[in-house]
């Protein structure tokens, strides 16, 4: 195939189960009834109380209360595309090379294989390598060679017009013998020349934002580059391995509204979160599987 691809953006309205997507709207209604206008001179308070679930009681009295305030402002899907035409965007979706973000344009791309080397992700042909020697996000390995285990080269790359970077994460699930179901997070790339703890965990990035005026800044996290090998293969386990990328901390939609209204932010949130976005999966079955 090509490996000229183009990166397009799409509000996707119907999750599919096989890929990673993300939306603006859903069917049990994450809607605001109110937009952020004001009432006589003050911002209209009922934008963050208004009720998404829970208008209607529940027959045996469980609280599905989910307020405005509680959404996320928005989600787009990404397709890897061969060309921008509608034959080619269908190819990638059937394909599986698509993924998701809460909003952000981060750009985030996928191989895995058996004969990655750590260099592959710096090469110039970086996609072209990677449909020769492996799959894309999306895509099945199978019969893994005798001592190998899967790599994945990642290269991720900030929205242009927003946060830089914080860590890369992959998301490893699989299954053993009996059937029983694992999921493990590896923090794999990380900004500002940060170590690992003791415990395998990775120290939070830190936080730029100025809540009282809804600002951040660039000054840490970075744009980036990665490849990495499953520590922890076993050949005869079904797994799949998706990856996670994320900003570094920058206010929340509810954060600047507060800002530009002059009104006190809602309590049931957080003040600022980390945008990101999340691959569709490579899976691995084994031979016998």
């Amino acid at each position: 195939m090509s490996t000229r691809s183009n990166l397009g953006w799409w509000g996707q309205r119907i999750p599919i189960r096989v890929c990673q997507t993300a939306g603006e709207d859903n069917f049990f209604g994450k809607v605001s009834k109110f937009e952020p206008y004001l009432i006589n001179g003050e911002h209209n308070e009922e934008r963050f109380t208004d009720k998404v679930t829970g208008r209607v009681p529940d027959p045996q009295g469980r609280n599905f209360d989910v307020f405005h305030a509680e959404t996320l402002g928005a989600g787009l899907a990404a397709v890897w595309a061969t060309d921008n035409t509608r034959e080619a965007i269908w190819d990638a979706m059937k394909r599986k090379e698509v993924y998701a973000s809460t909003g952000t344009r981060i750009s985030v791309r996928v191989f895995a294989g058996w004969d990655f080397v750590e260099e592959d992700v710096q090469r110039p042909d970086f996609a072209e390598t990677g449909y020769r020697n492996g799959v894309p996000m999306g895509g099945d390995l199978t019969q893994a060679p005798d001592g190998k285990a899967p790599t994945l080269m990642v290269r991720a790359l900030r929205d242009p017009d927003g946060a830089n970077l914080d860590r890369i994460q992959i998301i490893k699930g699989w299954s053993d013998a009996d059937g029983q179901t694992y999921e493990k997070v590896y923090d794999v790339a990380w900004s500002d020349n940060r170590a690992l703890g003791d415990d395998g965990k990775l120290a939070p990035v830190g936080n730029t934002v100025d809540i009282e005026n809804a600002r951040y800044t660039n000054s840490i996290g970075d744009a980036l580059l990665m490849g990495w090998k499953d520590p922890d293969f076993d050949p005869a386990e079904r797994a799949f391995y998706y990856v996670r990328v994320l900003e570094i901390p920058t206010p929340r939609w509810t954060t600047y509204e507060a800002a530009f209204f002059g009104v006190d932010r809602p309590d049931m949130v957080e003040p600022t979160h980390q945008e990101r976005a999340y691959t569709s999966p490579v899976w691995y079955t084994p031979s016998n599987g």
